[in-house]
Parts: C-alpha cells; structure tokens; sequence
C-alpha cells in the first residue's frame, strides 16, 4: 500500500489551486480507471484531489441549440438524457457500447475521455514502456499488439484510445472545456487526444494543473443522422477491435455533409478526413462508401498481427454510412 493525501474540493478554482500547490496530484472523480492504475502500481499520486461534489454534473441547452455537458456527468445518465438520444443518436449508442451497466452507473464524461490505454505492457509495471516511462522502449511493437494501432503510430509507441464516447464526440465535432491556472481555455475534440510521436506518455493536450470542465456539442445539423458501431471480441464488456462513428447528411441521393470518425485503430479517435473529402457531394451509395473508407485506411501501417483491423474498419464504415444513408432514403419518401 502506497501512502497518498485526499483533499476533497468545493469549487473548480479551488481545484485548480490544490493541484497547482501539490506536485503529484491527481483529479479523482468517478475513479473507475485511476483506482484501477493505481493497485497495478501504474500511477502513484501523492494527492488525490476529489471533485465529486462539484456542480459539473448537469446537460444544460445552449443558446445556439447546442448541448454543454457537465464533466462529472455519469455516462449511464448522459446516454439516457432525451436531447442526446435523439439529436445526437452517437454519442449514446457509444456511451452504451462502453464497459459494464454498473461502470456506466460510475463512470464521467470527463474520466472517459481521460482514460488511459488498456495496453497489456502499460499496465504490466514489469515490463517496459515508453508510455509509461519514456526511453524504456516499446516492446508492443514486437510482441503482443492484435488490439493496437494500425494509424498513426510510432517507433515509441502503438497503443490504442480505449474511449468509445470519444470517437463519437470527434465526429460530431464536439468542444472540450478546461480551466487551469490561467484561466479557461477550449480544445476541439478531435485535437484533445494526441499522437504518440516521440512523446507517448503524454495522451492529451491538456496542461499541469488543468481540470476538464465540460464537453460541448454544437447544434445538430438539420437532416444529420449519426450511428456508432463497435466490434469487439464479446458481446459486452469489451474494448474496440475497431469502431465507427458517423454523422451523415443526403439530399436528392447525394452526401451533402459527412463526418466520420474510427476507435480501436489508433492513439486517438481518428477522424477520417480523406474518406470526408471523397464523401461530399458524392452519390450517395455503397460503392462510394467504400472508396471513401479505402481513400482513409490507404494509410493504415498495420503491424505483424493487427492488419486484420484495417477490412473489419472498413466493412464497418461501409456499413454504417449505408444504414444511415437508407434512413436517410426511407424518410425522404414518407
């Protein structure tokens, strides 16, 4: 048992002030994944900072249509809520897709999106990893990698984003909101999460001392509908071999606006721009879906046991850019 402080907080700022004034401290919120880090002897903080009881736990509308989204919203609440049901369909089929009915019941919006890599040599002390301690050395990349990257990896690092609720946020272009010690400032969700590169140990782009506030959802575009799918080795309880998320809009049988975005192929939620740019103003049909996800997995670098992530990516992008793209196709008619 290692020894740490616990400072229970009632306010963001003073949140902010603790963490800045105590080296080694860390955010505890619902804790379903730094409590897990810590027995396995991963993270160590010398302090735990709990926000828990701070007022970040309500979905409030915005002016322009859109949907802020407290940080210690649970993620079985946030997937119920009617407004994200229905205008943002993703984003609560992603929320349901992830982890146990009682880890939803626990879990944040804020503490998801922070999770940490379920690496098997991350989270095995006895082993090396540049993620964990960087110069140590990636032995991924040889040894046991089925689950990891196959985009945007690097000679550092092939670990995977595990958050299903991320790749749906990327897609719908959502706003992450942090306050730190100068203050408050946003990040788009697409940029939040960062690539390995030669820094795998740091996973966001979020700065010392800084606390995740919010997520913010622009409006839904008129017409948008929005699907997540997930593959996975069971039923339930399971990270993503790979997974889509789509927000697609048809007019007149052609695609006049398309995001998507792919989990379980890389160190982030990766948002698929090239397969975006061959979607717009393109027919609105199978054979386009499929160049569109080729034009995308073209960069795929898959490792000695994962190339199997890149057909499984793309029958799942196919496959849900035709569902929503008949859905689309039915409503028009009645």
């Amino acid at each position: 048992m290692r020894p740490f402080g616990y400072l229970r907080v009632a306010s963001v700022d003073e949140a902010v002030r603790a963490a800045a004034g105590q080296p080694g401290a860390q955010f505890l919120a619902g804790g379903t994944n730094l409590v897990d880090l810590m027995k396995l002897g991963v993270e160590a903080p010398r302090t735990l900072i709990d926000i828990g009881r701070l007022p970040l736990d309500r979905v409030e509308e915005r002016p322009d249509g859109g949907l802020r989204i407290g940080a210690l919203v649970r993620n079985a609440d946030l997937a119920a809520v009617p407004a994200v049901r229905d205008r943002y369909p993703a984003l609560s089929q992603a929320l349901l897709a992830g982890a146990s009915g009682q880890l939803r019941n626990t879990a944040t919006t804020g503490g998801n999106l922070l999770q940490r890599t379920r690496c098997g040599y991350f989270q095995d002390v006895s082993k090396p990893c540049n993620k964990r301690e960087p110069g140590t050395g990636c032995p991924a990349r040889e040894g046991a990698h089925r689950d990891l990257a196959v985009l945007g990896h690097s000679a550092h690092c092939v670990a995977t984003q595990p958050s299903d609720m991320a790749v749906a946020l990327a897609a719908l272009d959502a706003t992450v909101c942090l306050h730190g010690p100068e203050g408050e400032r946003t990040v788009p969700a697409t940029e939040f999460h960062r690539l390995p590169g030669d820094s795998p140990e740091r996973d966001t782009e979020i700065r010392l001392g800084e606390l995740l506030t919010a997520v913010e959802l622009p409006p839904a575009r008129p017409g948008a509908r929005s699907r997540y799918r997930k593959a996975r080795d069971r039923a339930s309880f399971a990270f993503a071999l790979a997974s889509v998320a789509a927000v697609l809009t048809v007019r007149d049988g052609t695609v006049e606006h398309a995001a998507l975005a792919f989990g379980g192929l890389a160190h982030r939620p990766w948002r698929a721009r090239a397969a975006e740019a061959v979607l717009r103003g393109a027919p609105a049909t199978e054979e386009t879906f499929a160049r569109a996800a080729d034009a995308e997995l073209a960069a795929a670098a898959p490792l000695r046991d994962n190339g199997f992530k890149v057909p499984l990516a793309r029958a799942l992008a196919v496959g849900v850019l035709t569902d929503l793209a008949g859905r689309a196709g039915r409503a028009a008619h009645g």
